[in-house]
């Protein structure tokens, strides 16, 4: 599992930095960062405007393979306030380093989700009282969230996300079944249509669904078809 700086990758390519940089400016927060993970190969990818030793340290240290702020927001729908990680380990074990720079342990994760199964997160610190805390975030949460959106929709549309991603090395034989799944043809048909049995189709596509990370087939399709790999039927 690797963390990749997406900013790092292409100069030419700022936009979800600029978002993330105008949340801070605009709504008075001290960082921002966006955050996605590919589902099939499991690395961690996003935008941080924290200091670049903080990027560093946090990377080496591998905090992004158990950061609750990362893994447990991902399950929620609604905005994850770090105050409820307060107790967690993991999440001290991050923001007791964190402290030392300048970071502080008081901060909001906005989560998104995509089409096609992924999840984005927006995620802000502001150092501050808890009552200017509690008054501030939902002043500013129908910001966010719309920020959230924008972040997200920005780096799916974004050539600099399909290079960062691990795409799933599909055999052609895989690619070709989905390919006939998704315009509707059955195991039985896609085997006819082939010369091979249904059971070899059921093995190509059980293989598919695995190197794709996907627990049913619908889902299999619909990150195909999300990363490229075969059209919508």
């Amino acid at each position: 599992m690797k963390l990749i700086d997406l900013a790092a990758l292409d100069q030419d390519e700022k936009s979800t930095a600029d978002i993330i940089n105008a949340v801070c400016h605009e709504l008075g927060f001290d960082y921002a960062s966006y955050a996605t993970m590919n589902t099939a190969g499991g690395d961690v990818q996003g935008y941080a405007n924290y200091p670049d030793e903080w990027k560093i340290h946090y990377g080496s240290h591998g905090y992004h393979k158990f950061d609750p702020t990362i893994y447990t927001s991902m399950l929620s729908i609604a905005p994850v306030d770090w105050g409820r990680f307060q107790k967690d380990e993991k999440f001290n074990a991050v923001f007791r380093d964190a402290h030392d720079f300048g970071i502080t342990s008081r901060g909001l994760t906005v989560p998104v989700r995509g089409p096609y199964g992924e999840c984005g997160l927006l995620n802000v610190t502001r150092d501050c009282s808890d009552a200017e805390w509690d008054k501030y975030k939902r002043y500013v949460m129908g910001d966010l969230q719309m920020a959230a959106v924008n972040a997200h929709d920005t780096v799916m549309q974004s050539d600099v996300l399909s290079r960062a991603l691990y795409l799933p090395s599909l055999s052609t034989r895989e690619k070709e079944i989905l390919q006939w799944v998704a315009e509707g043809k059955s195991q039985q048909d896609i085997g006819d249509i082939l010369s091979i049995s249904h059971r070899t189709v059921e093995v190509h596509m059980r293989s598919g669904r695995e190197k794709l990370g996907a627990l049913t087939t619908p889902q299999a399709i619909g990150r195909a078809i999300g990363l490229g790999l075969i059209t919508p039927g």
